[in-house]
């Protein structure tokens, strides 16, 4: 298959619909599992809290129920499988594996210090993450190879029960548990793993938090950097009503605007609601969004009286999200809570054959709908017209930092509509010359080569 310099994750998603798999707390809630079965061999002399309900320890314990969900899951269609590492962090599990308590009853940001500099509890979380990976690989490998369909992992890097933005208690509003560096340093050491476990891309997932999230995308920078390894980006949030905001009170254009700077291979939404509550805001995300586009809502609304605990069959499901897909508002398709290998099976049944919408490659197509960013455009034009160059740096100075990565969004799309070069909008520091490259270059077509 001819790639022509794109990721073959990317190859792919111009051609058809891609599928994402379904719900791994759903199908081990199925196989109804003790607490021996959750400590296994490795953990019977754990003396520590119960381990009953950490299923990202599942990965050591009992590899072979999440191989063959993974397995479940790409038989029936999946093209993507998540790894079971969904709260994979040393904060995501230090209800389960930190063994200290906090100072007077109340996790602060010194107790989340201590959580996030425990060596034991650092190497455990590295070895559940690439084990995980490993898991995964082994499971999409064998379904390539019967089928003849290269199939991809995705590394899962879930939310945290922590949040940088809102406060915990609600008699201290201005209370927050942790800090954005100790956010850093957890997802840090999770995306270290699941890169040396050799997945194909990173999914930062059920964004209730942007400044969470935010953490999370810099720690990959970060680790892309170190590791001299760039994986595609794959980001979704999460509205927590019908309202269209996340727990941190951001619309999804505001989500939109927060993450774009990471220019994500595949944007959406998952979790939370249900496909007949996700719909209105899946399609003002496709109208206001420049790249591809993925959904994976969860089976409906809760309902203790379903078998899974979500009223969505396979049936009701897949009817509601495929239509999404044929009105060319999403590349990527899938379930979270409640959805199950049947689920997936009749969605990929149902999208299979549907052709794959282009996405509007150009951040003047976010510029349309976000009046700031066009007015900076109008500027920056302007001022191009009557000399042949001008100190962007002058330009912003005094500016919020909002207004200033705004101002870098307009510049970096007059860079790639070749409307102005490097030297035209000097002097600039030598690491912003790299910066406006390295970004220019990542919106261009997205035709610059992966390293994998």
């Amino acid at each position: 298959m001819a790639t022509n310099g794109l990721h073959p994750l990317e190859t792919h998603l111009r051609e058809r619909i891609v599928v994402l798999d379904g719900a791994m707390g759903t199908m081990i809630q199925r196989h109804k599992l003790s607490e021996s079965d959750y400590r296994g061999k490795r953990f019977v002399d754990w003396q520590g809290k119960d381990l009953k309900g950490s299923l990202e320890l599942l990965n050591l314990t009992q590899p072979q129920i999440i191989e063959e969900i993974h397995s479940q899951y790409l038989e029936a269609g999946a093209d993507i499988v998540e790894t079971n590492t969904f709260s994979a962090t040393t904060i995501g599990l230090h209800d389960f594996l930190f063994q200290g308590e906090p100072v007077r009853g109340r996790k602060d940001q010194k107790f989340f210090q201590r959580v996030v500099e425990d060596v034991d509890l650092r190497k455990l979380v590295h070895e559940i993450n690439l084990a995980a990976a490993k898991i995964a690989r082994r499971a999409a490998q064998r379904v390539a190879e019967q089928t003849g369909t290269r199939r991809f992992v995705a590394g899962s890097m879930g939310p945290l029960p922590v949040a940088a933005s809102i406060s915990s208690d609600v008699s201290d509003p201005a209370f927050r548990a942790v800090s954005f560096d100790q956010l850093r340093q957890t997802y840090s050491d999770q995306a270290k793993a699941l890169v040396e476990g050799d997945v194909d891309l990173l999914l930062v997932e059920t964004i209730f938090d942007t400044l969470n999230a935010k953490a999370a995308l810099f720690a990959i920078a970060e680790v892309f950097e170190e590791t001299g390894r760039k994986l595609p980006l794959m980001i979704s949030g999460t509205v927590i009503d019908k309202a269209g905001r996340n727990l941190s009170g951001q619309t999804v254009e505001g989500i939109l605007i927060s993450i774009a700077h990471a220019h994500p291979l595949i944007v959406g939404l998952n979790c939370s609601l249900g496909p007949d509550e996700m719909e209105p805001f899946i399609e003002e995300l496709a109208r206001i969004y420049p790249y591809y586009m993925s959904a994976y809502p969860n089976a409906g609304l809760p309902d203790p009286l379903s078998p899974t605990g979500f009223p969505e069959t396979p049936e009701t499901f897949a009817p509601k999200v495929s239509r999404w897909a044929k009105n060319g508002w999403l590349n990527v398709v899938g379930g979270c809570c409640g959805t199950t290998p049947e689920h997936i099976r009749v969605l990929a049944n149902v999208v299979r054959l549907l052709a794959a919408e282009p996405p509007a490659v150009s951040l003047a197509h976010m510029a349309l709908r976000f009046p700031p960013v066009a007015q900076f455009l109008e500027r920056f034009r302007a001022l191009l017209s009557r000399r042949s160059r001008f100190d962007f740096d002058t330009e912003i100075d005094g500016l919020s930092r909002a207004e200033q990565a705004i101002a870098f969004l307009a510049l970096l799309e007059l860079r790639r509509a070749n409307q102005i070069s490097i030297s035209q909008a000097a002097p600039f520091a030598p690491i912003r010359v790299s910066r406006v490259e390295q970004e220019s270059a990542a919106v261009n077509e997205r035709t610059h080569a992966w390293n994998v």
